[in-house]
């Protein structure tokens, strides 16, 4: 393990929090400091987000969120992934002339949950009030903060598109008729209205809890769905299909739809405990396949050596395969996660690992499963899928666009711990709804238009998301909170980052600062859904030596520039209280902060 990092590692006894950007992670440290408990902090620092990476997350977007407190003893999952419509069914769809649903515009949204998690964090978890944890938000969308080159080039590229086809989100973005330079003091004062209108609703009774609630009510039946509900019922915007359509979501979808707390999904590896997502979201992916490296002694691999990239990367081609097989919401399809996770199935699995890069799509053929595997095969044969994958979301066509997400770790004296990781309802979504100053997400692109599988689109399903936020225990107790933005490849990068961390110790951020990978063999979870078989992109820092002996083992490797894959955070707790925290240095936004 090298010891060169470009940061040292945070370390504190009173918390510790690291998210995507600086701004974010100083709020969420104010609250702390203020005396919020670590879920305080992680709902300020979430609206945040919304505010200084419009791009990567929104209000009208989702979050899950693996959740530690010390009050209950065990680690859960808060799921505020929003379902599909009443209104969506694969018949409608496929009669507006559709085969796979666009990536943007409105018939791409589900039910925005993203508030409806953090309100729920907040009322089970907390301590504050809806106006403790909205005012930064507030003061940022109507003061203004510096916007990200990376979010005014993403405006600039759309700013012809926003004029012609959604003039609401031309108002919003490009307020003077001009995208705003980067770093410029960017303001949302619309946004800024709906939240101060929100605090209100809420300051209209008594007491925390019952603030809370009135401000859900706010969102899902009052104000927000009337404004939603409103436009919905007009609208009728072009989107990546080439044609306009109107969407399908109503007010009573809004209404009907709650969050949920649920059981992780775990493994162990080593001495540690993983909790994950269930397989609506891609985080058993991560678990998967550590159930094929447990057998393969990558602990005494180089961690930037070729030999752990090739063994690493052929693993996640096998889970990842899988994923696109069985996994789905499991409220509505049989998910075999427990047979993928057995030891009796992987030592098979494991023996398809071999010593150059496998170029074919392999999920294992579970019995009682064949017709499914079968469909779903045939289906990925014939989608004319083989092609430069668009690993990120919506209009990554017009614009500029790397990234997709947020991600916010953090712990307080307490130990109490958040990995929480918000998406969705970025700007390139969908158009801005009039009088709220944000607009709805793209999530059902994720489903299929193929009925019969565990991804079919369905009203009341909730697409499988790429969304897989962590938390580890050791030894059975909870220490480490990490995660990353990235879409399909967030179980990529967590993954060599827990293998490093686990088998060759050092700090978190001596582990985060190391090389990064990751492979586009499988379908992307993205409009248009394609992938690149055999294709590993790696970051240049590698070295020579270890580009050269990948590429002798048949990978088709694409060289990404030093300091430009993953935006991993990362939050640990030592058994004597000593709290320790970093965030990556690539793109030059994420931070760690504590004391």
């Amino acid at each position: 393990m090298p010891t060169f990092t470009t940061r040292p590692e945070i370390l504190g006894t009173f918390g510790v929090v690291t998210s995507t950007h600086w701004i974010a992670s100083a709020v969420g440290m104010s609250i702390l400091e203020k005396g919020g408990n670590a879920f305080d902090a992680a709902v300020a620092t979430g609206f945040v987000l919304q505010v200084v990476e419009p791009h990567l997350n929104g209000p009208g977007g989702d979050m899950p969120a693996l959740l530690y407190s010390k009050a209950k003893d065990k680690v859960e999952v808060l799921c505020a992934q929003g379902t599909a419509p009443a209104g969506a069914s694969i018949e409608h769809y496929t009669g507006e002339g559709l085969s796979i649903i666009p990536g943007d515009g409105l018939l791409s949204t589900v039910i925005p949950g993203a508030f409806g998690g953090w309100m729920l964090m907040l009322k089970e978890y907390g301590q504050l009030s809806v106006r403790d944890v909205l005012e930064p938000a507030i003061h940022y969308a109507e003061h203004g903060h510096p916007l990200l080159p990376r979010v005014a080039a993403t405006i600039e590229g759309l700013g012809e598109f926003f004029r012609r086809e959604w003039p609401t989100s031309f108002a919003t973005w490009l307020p003077n008729g001009t995208a705003p330079a980067p770093y410029a003091n960017f303001r949302n004062p619309t946004l800024a209205a709906t939240w101060r209108r929100m605090v209100a609703e809420a300051e209209s009774r008594q007491g925390r809890e019952a603030q809370i609630e009135a401000a859900c009510e706010a969102f899902y039946r009052g104000f927000v769905a009337e404004a939603i509900s409103d436009y919905f019922r007009h609208a009728e915007v072009m989107d990546a299909s080439g044609a306009r359509h109107k969407g399908v979501l109503t007010a009573d979808d809004l209404d009907r739809w709650k969050p949920t707390i649920e059981i992780p999904q775990t493994y162990d590896y080593h001495g540690w405990t993983i909790a994950k997502t269930g397989p609506w979201g891609q985080g058993p992916v991560l678990l998967q396949s550590l159930a094929l490296l447990k057998g393969l002694n990558v602990g005494d691999m180089d961690p930037t050596g070729a030999e752990f990239v090739h063994t690493v990367i052929e693993a996640m081609k096998l889970a990842y395969a899988d994923r696109e097989v069985y996994y789905g919401d499991p409220a509505f399809a049989e998910i075999p996660i427990e047979r993928l996770l057995s030891d009796d199935y992987n030592d098979v699995r494991r023996r398809l690992i071999g010593d150059t890069a496998s170029l074919e799509l392999r999920p294992g053929r579970l019995s009682g499963f064949e017709t499914q595997h079968d469909a779903t095969m045939a289906m990925l044969d014939t989608a004319g899928m083989i092609g430069g994958a668009i690993y990120e979301p919506t209009m990554a066509h017009l614009s500029e666009k790397r990234g997709d997400t947020v991600h916010v770790d953090v712990i307080d004296r307490e130990g109490n711990m958040v990995s929480v990781t918000p998406s969705g309802g970025w700007l390139q979504s969908s158009p801005t709804i009039p009088g709220l100053g944000f607009c709805l997400n793209s999530r059902a692109q994720m489903f299929w238009l193929k009925p019969g599988l565990p991804t079919s689109l369905a009203p009341g399903k909730r697409p499988r998301t790429t969304l897989t936020p962590s938390i580890a225990l050791r030894d059975g107790v909870p220490t480490l909170a990490f995660g990353t933005p990235g879409g399909d490849q967030q179980d990529q990068w967590q993954l060599a980052f827990f293998l490093r961390y686990v088998h060759h110790g050092g700090d978190l951020q001596a582990t985060i600062d190391q090389p990064l990978f990751h492979t586009t063999h499988f379908p992307s979870s993205f409009y248009p859904r394609t992938r690149s078989p055999g294709n590993l992109m790696v970051e240049e820092t590698i070295g020579t030596a270890a580009l050269r002996e990948l590429k002798d083992k048949g990978h088709l490797v694409s060289v990404a520039d030093p300091w430009s894959i993953g935006r991993l955070t990362a939050a640990r707790r030592d058994g004597d209280g000593l709290l320790r925290a970093a965030a990556t240095p690539r793109l030059m936004q994420a931070y760690a902060i504590g004391r």
